[in-house]
């Protein structure tokens, strides 16, 4: 293969958007949490939710469908030229078939209509988005750079027009109008890229509707634990507010996991090219080696966010966020159970062109998680769908890990963590110790971070994990290349 695209290269280029997608919200959550309050994060988490479903729709699964097509064929710059033309126009056609539902939705709805009204743009944006095909040819770095200027024009955006509690509207608008010039930028690299194409020859519904709808049957299954929790939430409980404490965990914890599982976004393509090899040996050397590096990140994430939470939460979200810090501590162990089904998916059920059976273990999580949300909701409120949130993740995990035999096991990720447990214990007392009776405060928060990290680290090197053997090699590498 000519020019193969760097997995390193491609990691940093994703590590570093997912450093920008950590920092944003660190940057606008505890401003917009103090102007608009929980009622007004809870009203753009609710009709979010809702909008969600019809952008699902509207994707029909052409995302993952897309980026994996493509990467199987990247070196034949013809094929994928038609493939691409065939997708993108099932797109605009399922987008087309989710925007007219969607304007019956807004015509039927008695409250929160003109919310609905703005969010059409975010329908609207699914038949322009094209990161797929950047993704299946690894040009990692065309996508970070849309994705880098998007967010920080919206970024400016919000403080400069999102003021007052009643700026509701504003801030719903300038997310959904960002999204859609972001996904209209990326069509301005394609010239070059493409080749010619007789559109006549294009059969984009024959073999790619089919298809496509095998990757959208997990995708919707899915939203039901990111998305259902939500709508449920507001629709169950009677306080606007109650969302809100939702949506700002939440907030937190898929940024920690963006920043995770930024590796896996980059190995799919290049699975899904090692799968069309045959070159399983090496397919099962990467996986092992995920494991090892993302339980090295995600365990003591799991320890922290628990540690640091009742400090933490006071000073981040402002007055009456009080309820965010139990919602973290619930949530803490999902990006470790996460990582889990992530990378079976990413690396070893999607490549393999397993979606359609992986898809069963999803819609099983989405079922437990539909069933805990309905007891657990009315009850507990957000604590309740924190809590079903991570059993289902649990259940889809342990079923990923069925499907995966040969390639993963129980035992191999038992000698992969334990050190990582032992030395995460370890650093929670201490900086659990560090914040003990104190509330509010930056400093401390920032002293438990600047503590947390030696003392793991230290501890790993004492228990010689193989991580940090993996580290020191990683470093060789990079000084030989460089020297």
């Amino acid at each position: 293969m000519e020019n193969k695209p760097s997995i390193k290269k491609n990691y940093i280029y994703n590590t570093l958007y997912q450093l920008l997608t950590l920092i944003t919200p660190l940057i606008t959550a505890p401003y917009i949490s103090r102007v608009l309050r929980p009622e007004g994060a809870g009203i753009y988490s609710y009709t979010n939710s809702i909008v969600t479903y019809f952008t699902l729709f509207a994707a029909l699964g052409t995302a993952s469908y897309g980026q994996r097509e493509i990467a199987m064929h990247r070196d034949d710059k013809q094929q994928t030229t038609k493939l691409f033309w065939e997708i993108e126009i099932l797109s605009v056609t399922t987008t087309g078939a989710a925007l007219g539902a969607w304007l019956v939705w807004i015509a039927l709805s008695t409250q929160y209509t003109v919310y609905y009204g703005v969010l059409t743009i975010s329908v609207v944006a699914v038949a322009f988005d094209i990161s797929w095909y950047f993704d299946g040819l690894e040009k990692f770095k065309y996508i970070v750079i849309r994705n880098t200027i998007v967010k920080i024009a919206g970024i400016v955006l919000l403080f400069l027009f999102v003021t007052k509690e009643t700026d509701v509207l504003l801030y719903v608008g300038i997310m959904a109008a960002t999204g859609l010039l972001g996904n209209i930028s990326m069509w301005t690299y394609l010239p070059g890229m493409l080749g010619k194409v007789d559109f006549k020859s294009l059969h984009p519904y024959k073999v790619h509707l089919k298809q496509t709808f095998a990757y959208f049957i997990p995708t919707i299954a899915t939203s039901v634990y990111t998305v259902l929790d939500k709508t449920m939430i507001g629709a169950i409980t009677v306080t606007k507010a109650e969302n809100g404490y939702y949506e700002q965990a939440t907030k937190i914890v898929r940024m920690l996991e963006s920043l995770l599982f930024s590796l896996n976004t980059v190995m799919v393509s290049r699975q899904s090219y090692l799968f069309a090899e045959g070159k399983i040996d090496e397919i099962k050397d990467k996986i092992n080696k995920s494991f090892d590096f993302l339980f090295a990140l995600a365990i003591p994430i799991m320890f922290g966010l628990t540690a640091v939470a009742r400090n933490f939460v006071p000073w981040f979200f402002g007055r009456g966020y009080e309820p965010v810090v139990n919602l973290l501590r619930v949530m803490s162990p999902l990006p470790l159970v996460i990582c889990i089904s992530n990378i079976l998916g990413s690396q070893y059920l999607t490549p393999s062109g397993q979606r359609a059976r992986s898809s069963k273990g999803i819609v099983t999580g989405a079922v437990v998680n539909f069933i805990l949300n309905s007891l657990l909701i009315p009850k507990y409120g957000a604590d309740g769908a924190a809590a079903a949130s991570v059993i289902a993740e649990l259940v889809i995990s342990i079923i990923y890990m069925h499907m995966s035999k040969g390639y993963a096991s129980w035992k191999q990720l038992g000698r992969i963590a334990w050190k990582k447990f032992a030395a995460s214990m370890v650093m929670f007392a201490v900086i659990w110790v560090i914040a003990r009776g104190k509330e509010g405060s930056v400093l401390i928060t920032l002293v438990q971070i600047a503590v947390a990290v030696p003392v793991y680290a230290g501890m790993l090197i004492l228990l010689r994990d193989p991580v940090v053997d993996e580290g020191k090699r990683m470093l060789k590498t990079g000084k030989k290349n460089h020297g």
